[in-house]
């Protein structure tokens, strides 16, 4: 097929390929959220545009990967013109003036003493070698990494070790070199820092976006970094969801005035049109790990780790974060979105048990199915809730798609979350249409949400 073969695919030549050669376990579930029957034609700003020219609000946001919207004209023109003048991509042999650029550029952004800059193409990429610098810093004596409950840090065989999905992790062969504690307990990590002197480094997102958009409060983060440096251990930040402004500064670890000694970027990092990451880690661990000829080659970036026209897309992608105030944006909008979420949830507590994020990264958890049904039905049905799990999120998110055209996205291991990650563009009058679409749809009733999804299914 040619380019033009592929643009003109239709809807149901596009679902037997995807059946036939990509996953077609996977379409079982698009299918179930109507996902299956959008053809994207194009996308611009915070909207989808379909085979039929209908405009799809995008509060899904590749969870978390377009902080600058679709298809951003500044990145546009900044990649155009680098095709245009034929400059070089593959930085092997020479060095990369992009890279060299983007590097600075991310040393400027980071806090402390992070200065250190390795390039990839994914979080997990990344996030492999954040696992990798910590434990050559640290030595063979102390190779253990702990890793925090619902976490998820990658689908890569390093990255899945701390990574706790039963899905993800399957029955494959994990390194054991890991130590397990709950999410935000401060008494958890001293008492395996305390008992194990081969803890080397802990490694945490520090906003969990798998497990449901959860935070741990100010006080974890102050301590964490106390206890790392009372125990000598090196503390990995994965920021590659929560990072890049999206909690309403560029780190999200820079609310709670303290700096990690690693840390990762990916995601929105590529400006919404490449695959772009960093790891970004002090000077001093660095140079433990890489810092002679000798050892500098052990892990080097791969073939396309700062690529040409993928660092100067992140360039341009820092510059419109900062010239269009979007960090600013993040934090007034999503402090918005929050307030009129929670007088939703005040509207309909039998429905949403919880809302809670920062910035424009917020969960919406609604009470498990027996909670939402009349008094006379909760015991029986309670007994499934577990088995329900997921439904109700499931249909709210269909029915946003089919009947309102907002795009939501969910998480990995609290399935009662929708998870709300829109580009960093976003206004309060697309919050505005936004909530008047949930609040609509929430006014329905339970009983007319699960009939309007099952006839979604049946039509």
């Amino acid at each position: 097929m040619t380019m033009e073969d592929a643009k003109a695919l239709s809807v149901d030549r596009m679902t037997d390929l995807f059946k036939t050669h990509i996953n077609p376990g996977q379409l079982h579930f698009m299918k179930l959220l109507g996902f299956h029957k959008i053809k994207v034609e194009r996308a611009e700003g915070m909207y989808y545009y379909d085979q039929d020219g209908r405009k799809i609000l995008d509060f899904f946001g590749g969870f978390g990967s377009l902080a600058l919207g679709h298809n951003h004209p500044r990145v546009i023109a900044a990649r155009n013109k680098f095709q245009e003048e034929k400059r070089h991509e593959i930085a092997i042999a020479f060095m990369s003036q992009y890279a060299a650029a983007l590097a600075h550029n991310l040393a400027a952004c980071s806090p402390g003493d992070l200065d250190m800059v390795f390039f990839g193409s994914s979080g997990s990429e990344v996030m492999e070698a954040a696992l990798k610098l910590a434990e050559r810093a640290m030595g063979p004596g102390r190779p253990k990494i702990v890793y925090a409950e619902n976490s998820f840090h990658g689908k890569t065989k390093g990255t899945l070790a701390v990574t706790d999905g039963k899905l993800y992790r399957a029955e494959f062969r994990l390194n054991d070199n890991t130590v397990r504690v709950p999410f935000g307990d401060i008494g958890a990590v001293e008492s395996a820092f305390d008992s194990d002197p081969q803890i080397g480094a802990i490694v945490l997102e520090t906003i969990q976006g798998g497990g449901g958009i959860v935070q741990a409060p100010a006080e974890y983060w102050q301590k964490l970094r106390k206890l790392c440096d009372q125990y000598g251990m090196i503390w990995v930040a994965d920021e590659v969801q929560c990072g890049f402004g999206r909690a309403g500064r560029f780190f999200a670890f820079e609310h709670y005035g303290v700096v990690p000694d690693i840390t990762a970027l990916a995601k929105s990092l590529g400006g919404g049109k490449s695959a772009m990451a960093a790891m970004i880690a002090s000077r001093d661990v660095y140079m433990k790990a890489y810092g002679t000829p000798k050892t500098a080659m052990i892990h080097a970036q791969a073939t396309f780790g700062g690529i040409g026209e993928a660092c100067i897309t992140a360039v341009e992608a820092i510059n419109v974060l900062y010239d269009e105030n979007l960090i600013e944006n993040s934090a007034e909008t999503g402090a918005y979105l929050l307030d009129r979420l929670r007088a939703l949830q005040a509207k309909y507590p039998k429905i949403i048990k919880e809302v809670r994020g920062r910035g424009l990264m917020i969960g919406i958890e609604f009470q498990d199915f027996s909670q939402t049904l009349p008094a006379a039905l909760r015991s029986v049905v309670s007994m499934l809730d577990d088995k329900l799990k997921g439904s109700l999120s499931g249909f709210v998110g269909a029915l946003l798609l089919r009947d309102y055209d907002v795009l939501v996205a969910f998480t990995e291991y609290n399935r009662n979350v929708i998870r709300l990650e829109p580009p960093l563009i976003c206004s309060c009058d697309h919050v505005d249409t936004f909530i008047d679409a949930l609040d609509s749809l929430l006014a329905r009733g339970i009983i007319s949400i699960v009939k309007d999804f099952v006839k979604s299914q049946v039509g």
